[in-house]
């Protein structure tokens, strides 16, 4: 008898065969969508500092979505995002009574965002319209950096705002929720949603690694002492614009909740 066992190399392509048929098998059930939009951010920082929200932020990317049969279930899915963040504060607001007179600091960075989503939904109006909920773990990279920097005597300085292992973070994490509605066109899908990001990461490093600002340029890093904590938010409203992967439609429209016929339903009185 032939020995039939399969060399190393050949597991694996048979491997990898095996998983493109699993895809394509399944393929009916995934979309992809540009998406794009714009909102707030904020920073929580410790201790506590007067600032105020930063608007006019933008967000774009790609998110791609994988619908499973149950209902209940909903839908997982990876977003890939261009997002800017920051916060805004003043470092004078001691000098001053009235908030008029403060002059702010703010400090904005470009983020790559990759948020692992899971999008519990319903379909309404024949399957031409989803509501749904998001629930989201978040990871970030921070790019770049600008800075914009009021002072006392009016004039306004800004630039690129060099960032430095020791005193700031390059890699983020956080949770995000939100929801929002899409409607289907055949194959494509339009829709809007609403999203805040819960920054759970600081942007800058805590005094135990980085105590001051000594040596540090005051017009592009004006914290006396770096913060404690120094996490970042977002509340962001985007559009979209999708395309679903084949004619067919998604397998969970066809699955219907079996009805109880309360006729068929016999109580048994027997101990048995």
């Amino acid at each position: 008898m032939k020995d039939i066992r399969l060399s190393g190399s050949k597991r694996i392509i048979l491997c990898i065969l095996a998983l493109l048929a699993s895809i394509c098998s399944v393929r009916a059930q995934h979309t992809l969508a540009l998406v794009g939009g714009g909102g707030m951010t904020n920073s929580r920082l410790y201790p506590a500092q007067e600032r105020k929200p930063v608007w006019g932020v933008m967000s774009g990317g790609l998110s791609w979505r994988y619908y499973s049969a149950p209902r209940f279930v909903g839908c997982i899915g990876l977003d890939l995002e261009y997002l800017q963040r920051g916060f805004s504060y003043a470092p004078d607001s001691y000098l001053h009574v009235e908030e008029k007179n403060y002059h702010y600091y703010t400090r904005r960075y470009n983020t790559l965002s990759l948020p692992v989503v899971w999008q519990p939904h319903v379909y309404l109006i024949k399957n031409r319209m989803r509501l749904y909920l998001e629930a989201m773990l978040n990871f970030e990279l921070n790019l770049n950096a600008r800075y914009n920097y009021v002072l006392h005597d009016g004039t306004t300085v800004s630039g690129p705002y060099k960032m430095t292992l020791v005193r700031d973070n390059r890699f983020g994490y956080g949770l995000a929720g939100g929801g929002g509605v899409d409607f289907l066109a055949g194959r494509f899908e339009f829709g809007v949603r609403v999203r805040y990001y819960f920054g759970l990461s600081d942007v800058m490093r805590n005094r135990n690694k980085y105590y001051d600002n000594g040596m540090d340029n005051p017009n592009e890093n004006p914290f006396r002492l770096t913060p404690l904590r120094s996490p970042v938010d977002n509340l962001m409203i985007s559009f979209k614009v999708g395309i679903r992967f084949n004619r067919a439609g998604f397998t969970e429209w066809n699955i219907k909740p079996r009805k109880r016929d309360k006729n068929e339903e016999v109580f048994k009185f027997s101990l048995d």
